[in-house]
């Protein structure tokens, strides 16, 4: 390749990922330039991998082909309103669902367990025990069904959870009981104590984690959030958890990352934060799939796992 045609722009607000993936490309994908957008071969760059890019970043690549989200969801991208009507590629990497899952189950085992309690206990100094319940009289509900919520799903039925799911679309998994639609969702959700998102973030689920919601769970549920960040209303968070219709929830997504530090999500009374880490590419995965389409790209041929912007995934 020559120098004109082998440089991709990496973008994002978040510096440290950034020299993290400048190390991976040099590892994984020698053949490619790896720049940041203050370098100016950036100007050179056809194709951009990004993560919560920078307003007007995206706008002032003149050369760009096509844009490469740096994980599976693609709606970060909004963040930039330049963002160019190019192809967008995402990564999917093959470990994806056994990082979720591993995920998901631990936060199950969390609050099924009283571990939040027991925490929240250890500060006051306070000794006293929860009490142990049998997996199989825990009610957990999965919000989205795709491959990841459909393996999570049948991965707590196998630990002996009970466990229903709700999707768009009618969907028969062993073990589980399915709701489909925007009928079925009060249906579902009443009576869950873990309530766990995975759905994808559309114009209809955009909000969705709401006072609506929190008001069909059981008294005193939890929530885990694992979908994305612009599908829990904070102010509706807030005021259940103060009410204790919610005793906690877990979030690894967020509408702007890294979580700002002054963002109140930090201190609120309930929440626990994890850096959305329940389950991400290696950079080094992230490098050698942004590679193949950047060969792909200069050699005519289709580009690999192609999202549909209006979708959202």
């Amino acid at each position: 390749m020559n120098a004109a045609i082998n440089t991709v722009v990496l973008l994002s607000r978040d510096t440290l990922l950034l020299k993290q993936l400048q190390a991976a490309f040099a590892r994984s994908a020698p053949q490619l330039t790896a720049v940041l957008a203050d370098d100016s071969r950036a100007a050179n760059a056809q194709m951009a991998a990004c993560w919560f890019p920078l307003p007007g970043s995206l706008g002032a690549l003149p050369n760009l082909q096509v844009i490469h989200s740096v994980a599976a969801g693609i709606d970060h991208l909004d963040h930039d309103p330049s963002c160019p009507d190019l192809p967008v590629c995402r990564v999917v990497d093959p470990g994806h669902c056994q990082g979720m899952t591993e995920y998901v189950r631990w936060a199950v085992i969390h609050y099924h367990r009283g571990f939040d309690q027991v925490l929240s206990q250890q500060r006051e100094q306070r000794w006293e025990r929860p009490l142990q319940r049998a997996a199989g009289q825990f009610k957990v509900g999965v919000m989205g069904l795709g491959s990841l919520g459909s393996a999570i799903a049948l991965d707590l039925v196998a630990a002996g959870y009970e466990v229903r799911g709700w999707a768009r679309r009618s969907k028969d998994l062993p073990g589980v009981r399915t709701f489909a639609g925007a009928d079925a969702l009060n249906p579902f959700l009443d009576g869950v104590e873990l309530l766990i998102n995975l759905l994808p973030l559309t114009s209809e689920t955009r909000s969705i984690l709401g006072r609506a919601t929190f008001n069909q769970l059981a008294n005193g549920a939890a929530l885990v959030n694992c979908g994305r960040g612009a599908h829990l209303n904070i102010d509706d968070l807030e005021q259940a958890l103060a009410r204790g219709q919610l005793r906690g929830a877990l979030l690894d997504v967020f509408e702007q990352e890294p979580l700002p530090v002054d963002h109140r999500l930090w201190t609120m009374p309930g929440v626990t934060i994890t850096p959305h880490m329940a389950s991400a590419a290696s950079h080094d995965c992230i490098a050698e799939q942004v590679a193949e389409n950047f060969r792909r790209l200069n050699s005519g041929e289709p580009l690999l796992n192609c999202a549909d912007r209006l979708l959202g995934y």
